[in-house]
C-alpha cells in the first residue's frame, strides 16, 4: 500500500514513542506536583517548551501546549479577539480567507454568532492566493484579528504570510497563521514571519494525534478557552499533557532538521507526479498556484467523474488518498476552497489530494501515477457506459 494521505496525518516515528515513552511510564508525574516524580515532569515540559521556542525562533514563556492544531486555532482566534474587545468593545472584526481550515473558519463563525463579531472574509484568486491588496481592501480600524493560513491543506498554496502580516500590522492588528500544514515543509521563524500567533498540530510531524503547539507573542493578551488551575501561564488550564509536549517538541526538532534537503527532494518529486498525471490523464486540472505550493501536495480535478469513486479505484490499486481536508470527509458538499478558486460545484465533485511524507520515494509516485491514469479511466468508462 502506498500512502499518499500527510496532510491528513502522519505515522509516529520511533524516535518520538522513544522520547515520550518514559512519560507515559515511570516518569509518570503531575507536573505541578512538588515532589521527585512531579519535577521530573516539570523538567521533561520545560525543555520542551524551549526546543519548540528554539525552532519558532521565539522566547520559551510565548509557547503553549494544546491538543493539537484545532485547539490552537480555536485558542488564537477566539481567546485574541474576545481578549481585544474586552479592552476596547469596538473592535468587533474578524479577518479570515476564503480557504481556511475549518478551525479558523468556525471559530470565526462562533464569534459572529455567539459575540456579535462581524466576520470579514478576503477573497483568493484562482491560485488560492491572498494578495496584500486584497487584505488591505477588508481591513478595519474595527479589526481585532488577522488569521490567514500559511499554507492550504487542500491544495497546498503557500501565502505570502510576511507580507499580509506587514498589512495588518501597519494597523495595529494582530496577525495569526495557521502553520498546521507548512511545520516540516516552510521556515517557521515567527520573527521573520511577522506574525503574532501561530498553530502547530503534532500528528502532521510524525507525534501522536492529540498534541499541538500555539505561539503567542510577548504581552498579546489572550481570553483562555478552558478556565480551571491556571497552567500554561493561565492560557490553558488542565493537568499538561507531558508526553504530548514532548513528542511535538522531539517531531518538531526533528522535522526542522531535515526540512530543507527533504522540501527540495519532495518537491522535485512532486513535480514529476504532477506532469506524469498531466501527460496521463485527459482534461485532468491542477489545482492550487502552480509553484507556490507545498512540497508535499499535488491536488487535481478529474472532470467526468467522482473524486470518490477515483479513490475507492485508487485503494483498489493499492493507493490511499483523499479527496481534500479529512475534516470534511463524508460531506457531500464540493470542497469551499475549491469553490473560492472559482472551480465550478460539478468539477469540484471530482477532486482527490495526493500528499507525501519525506520518505516518499520515485518508484511509489510512478507506481501512482499509472494508477491514477487507470483509476480515471475506468471511472470515467463505468460513468459513459453504465450498465
Amino acid at each position: 500500500m502506498i500512502f499518499l494521505d500527510a496532510a491528513s496525518t502522519t505515522p509516529v516515528r520511533r524516535e518520538v514513542l522513544e522520547a515520550m515513552w518514559p512519560y507515559l511510564s515511570g516518569e509518570f508525574g503531575n507536573p505541578s506536583s512538588h515532589h521527585s516524580l512531579g519535577e521530573a515532569a516539570a523538567s521533561a515540559l520545560a525543555d520542551a517548551r524551549s526546543a519548540v521556542a528554539k525552532v519558532l525562533d521565539c522566547r520559551a514563556g510565548e509557547i503553549t501546549f494544546t491538543s493539537g492544531g484545532t485547539e490552537a486555532d480555536n485558542l488564537a482566534v477566539k481567546g485574541i479577539a474576545l481578549a481585544r474587545q474586552a479592552a476596547d468593545p469596538s473592535l468587533n472584526r474578524v479577518v479570515i480567507s476564503a480557504v481556511e481550515h475549518p478551525a479558523v473558519e468556525e471559530s470565526a463563525r462562533y464569534l459572529e454568532r455567539v459575540h456579535g463579531f462581524t466576520v470579514d472574509v478576503v477573497p483568493v484568486d484562482g491560485d488560492g492566493l491572498v494578495t496584500v491588496e486584497a487584505l488591505g481592501a477588508v481591513l478595519r480600524r474595527e479589526t481585532a484579528l488577522v488569521s490567514i493560513m500559511y499554507a492550504n491543506n487542500e491544495v497546498g498554496t503557500v501565502q505570502p504570510v510576511a507580507d499580509l502580516a506587514r498589512a495588518a500590522h501597519a494597523l495595529h492588528i494582530p496577525f495569526h497563521t495557521d502553520a498546521v500544514q507548512a511545520a516540516g515543509w516552510l521556515p517557521l521563524d515567527v520573527k521573520a514571519l511577522g506574525v503574532d500567533a501561530l498553530s502547530l498540530s503534532g500528528h502532521k510531524l510524525g507525534a501522536p494525534k492529540g498534541s499541538g503547539v500555539l505561539f503567542t507573542k510577548g504581552r498579546l493578551r489572550l481570553e483562555p478557552l478552558i478556565h480551571g488551575g491556571g497552567q500554561e501561564r493561565g492560557r490553558r488550564s488542565g493537568t499538561e499533557n507531558v508526553a504530548g509536549a514532548v513528542a511535538v517538541a522531539t517531531a518538531l526538532n526533528l522535522s526542522h532538521a531535515e526540512a530543507a534537503a527533504a522540501s527540495a527532494d519532495v518537491a522535485a518529486l512532486r513535480d514529476n507526479f504532477i506532469a506524469a498525471v498531466r501527460e496521463a490523464v485527459p482534461g485532468v486540472v491542477l489545482t492550487g498556484h502552480p509553484s507556490r505550493r507545498l512540497p508535499s501536495v499535488a491536488s487535481f480535478c478529474f472532470p467526468g467523474t467522482s473524486g470518490e469513486s477515483v479513490l475507492l479505484e485508487l485503494e483498489r490499486l493499492g493507493v490511499v488518498c483523499s479527496s481534500g481536508s479529512a475534516c470534511a470527509a463524508g460531506s457531500d458538499a464540493p470542497s469551499s476552497v475549491l469553490l473560492a478558486l472559482g472551480i465550478s460545484p460539478e468539477t469540484a465533485q471530482t477532486a482527490v489530494r495526493f500528499s507525501f511524507t519525506s520518505a516518499v520515494t520515485a518508484a511509489e509516485l510512478e507506481h501512482a501515477a499509472a494508477a491514477v491514469a487507470a483509476a480515471v479511466g475506468r471511472v470515467r468508462n463505468l460513468v459513459n457506459h453504465p450498465k
